[in-house]
């Protein structure tokens, strides 16, 4: 079985200080032996057991100190992505929407009181929290944003609904945007989940990030001052919580493109054809090496972001660029890994057939190629060709 180190044709492991390569071992070893065997059928029954994310919390998947998201920086963050998405997507995506969304938000834009309560038990796993962005008309520009707000002075009225909440139906706090009538700014709201005038519906019927709560929120609330984000103005204050959820995507498929790597690997080597291993024939080997090629591209780019991340020189555009295309690089390998296992690749038994449809959705949200393409196009052209 190729091991990650194998695939790593640069060498960047060996420039990961002692501290993140203890993250990763322990991560690591945790999927393998606690998580691994049990994919396949949970993926199937589209559901991720709870006790996971107390082990989460224990492997400070959510996080340092309270109030801080010191430990989810730089390559610390981007390791835990990695590792946590050579298992699944949807893992991957359960603790970026809690930690780099939900907590993100809180501990940039709230209060003291708010930081006070909710980031130590969200940091230790006894709350989960969620992003509460994307109406069910807007998609792709959440400046259409139908969701409202009201002060009536006394209250904020919220109405509007809600669809694609990651965590939408187990999340114990939500971070709510709606925009304020009649032509006011983007405002974000805490929401708790059992907070009357709330009305949440899973999303079922998914073919991709099966191990992904989502859900429909209906929202017809009345909230107190108290439980909007006074920081949280505009636009520009969700998505730059977007960003961080973004990073960890570029980082989170390379471990997705491991994972296949390693299963097509290990499939080739053994598996034999008209009499010969799969490994020695010239078809098989050139499909290979363009997974191995395309993974350390990918591996390069995380890593740069890192670099840049902790210089505190990384732009939005940078983001954007390695969201676009690592994506499209780990289903590019995904695919290619798939065909490579024949008839035995198209079940979910298997990382990359998981890994394949699960890469589907990742390539959609957080930006789709195509809105992020068309974003990079404005920055380095001038040009608004939305």
């Amino acid at each position: 079985m190729l091991t990650p180190e194998e695939a790593d044709v640069w060498q960047l492991e060996d420039r990961l200080p002692a501290e993140v390569v203890a993250l990763r071992d322990r991560v690591r070893a945790y999927i393998d032996q606690a998580l691994r065997p049990h994919l396949p059928s949970w993926w199937e029954a589209g559901h991720l057991p709870a006790f996971v994310i107390s082990d989460l919390a224990d492997l400070q998947a959510f996080g340092g100190e309270a109030g801080t998201l010191s430990r989810s920086a730089g390559l610390w963050q981007g390791v835990l992505m990695r590792e946590l998405e050579r298992a699944d997507s949807g893992l991957r995506s359960l603790v970026s929407v809690h930690a780099h969304l939900a907590m993100e938000a809180i501990a940039r834009y709230g209060t003291a009181d708010q930081i006070a309560e909710w980031l130590a038990p969200m940091r230790r796993g006894e709350r989960l929290g969620c992003f509460a962005l994307t109406d069910v008309q807007s998609g792709s520009d959440p400046a259409a944003m139908q969701t409202t707000c009201r002060w009536t002075g006394a209250e904020w009225r919220i109405s509007g609904q809600k669809r694609w909440v990651t965590n939408g139906t187990r999340a114990a706090i939500g971070v709510v945007w709606a925009r304020e009538e009649p032509d006011g700014p983007i405002r974000g709201f805490l929401l708790p989940t059992d907070h009357p005038g709330l009305r949440r519906e899973p999303i079922g019927f998914k073919g991709s990030l099966r191990l992904s709560d989502s859900a429909v929120w209906h929202l017809d609330l009345r909230l107190d001052e108290g439980w909007r984000l006074p920081g949280a103005q505009g636009l520009g204050a969700a998505l730059a919580c977007l960003n961080q959820a973004r990073y960890g995507i570029a980082w989170g498929v390379v471990g997705a493109a491991m994972d296949c790597v390693a299963e097509a690997k290990a499939y080739v080597t053994q598996r034999s054809a008209f009499g010969r291993a799969l490994a020695a024939t010239q078809l098989v080997q050139e499909a290979w090496v363009g997974c191995v090629a395309r993974l350390g591209l990918m591996q390069l780019t995380a890593f740069r972001l890192a670099e840049l991340r902790d210089a505190q020189a990384l732009h939005p555009l940078q983001i954007s660029l390695a969201k676009r295309d690592n994506v499209r690089m780990a289903l590019w390998v995904a695919r290619k890994a798939r065909e490579l296992m024949g008839a035995e690749g198209i079940s979910w038994r298997h990382g990359p057939m998981r890994h394949l449809a699960n890469l589907e959705t990742v390539d959609t949200y957080e930006g789709t190629y195509a809105v992020h393409t068309l974003a990079i196009g404005r920055q380095l052209l001038g040009s608004n060709a939305f």
